[in-house]
């Protein structure tokens, strides 16, 4: 495996549209439609987190979603994130995306904030990823910025981790950014050293995305869904990936 991509990939993180959506019954904003024009703009992958409660995406999206993508869309990459011991494997089961993101949430919770524990968890992940992998399917594992965590990574059978951004967008911007950003460096340089991939995401914005990957260049590729909605309800969406690219092309510009 190389020790970095020639640039970062951008998926989008639907569910904040499907959010929107949901508090009407009109059928709009369209899930859909948001993935064309985002493709359309340049983003190269579409992800949905499609929770039990089906507070944002609903089932139905996800299977819409799939279609639009293998007729329309067969280059973008189709990334499906949840719990693998709620509902996420159903969908992987039905689908076969190009890649699942397992993340332990709990049913209830507001939203992503904590890695896998894999002293506890390996065990019962191992042969749902080895059922992910029978199908064809990627898996990245939700991880803390912990680079001894990514051996045990490695060692459960995951082809990927997904870092999980949120302290370091916390810190940013505060004395404690260049020490938190160093543990995100030294994760991604330990999980390329264990033979895997790296995936990052949750609260990345056009602040932070471009620091972020020039300080982990190994990264192939952001998920992206709150703050890039929430720029393109005053960019649009295509206004809103170009600049998320471009922030991507500043980490790996030399000139930058």
């Amino acid at each position: 495996m190389t020790s970095s991509p020639s640039r970062t990939a951008l998926s989008v993180n639907l569910n904040k549209v499907a959010l929107v959506r949901n508090t009407r019954h009109l059928g709009i904003p369209s899930v859909t439609r948001a993935a064309t024009l985002c493709l359309e703009a340049g983003a190269q992958g579409i992800t949905v987190h499609p929770r039990p409660d089906e507070r944002h995406i609903r089932r139905g999206d996800v299977y819409e979603l799939h279609s639009m993508l293998k007729t329309s869309w067969p280059q973008a990459e189709f990334n499906i994130e949840g719990n693998p011991f709620h509902n996420l494997m159903d969908f992987v089961r039905d689908l076969r995306p190009h890649q699942c993101t397992f993340v332990p949430d709990s049913e209830g919770q507001f939203t992503s904030d904590h890695g896998w524990d894999l002293k506890a968890d390996a065990d019962r992940l191992r042969p749902l990823i080895d059922e992910a992998h029978y199908l064809g399917v990627r898996v990245s594992l939700f991880m803390d910025p912990l680079p001894q965590a990514m051996a045990a990574a490695n060692a459960v059978g995951a082809d990927r981790v997904e870092l999980y951004t949120e302290t370091y967008a916390s810190a940013f911007g505060t004395p404690t950014q260049d020490a938190i950003l160093k543990s995100f460096a030294d994760t991604a340089a330990a999980a390329v050293a264990a033979g895997l991939g790296v995936n990052a995401g949750h609260d990345l914005n056009l602040a932070n995305l471009t620091a972020f990957l020039k300080a982990a260049p190994q990264v192939q590729e952001v998920s992206i869904g709150h703050a890039l909605i929430a720029d393109a309800l005053e960019m649009g969406y295509a206004g809103a990936i170009k600049a998320y690219l471009a922030s991507i092309d500043r980490a790996f510009s030399r000139a930058s």
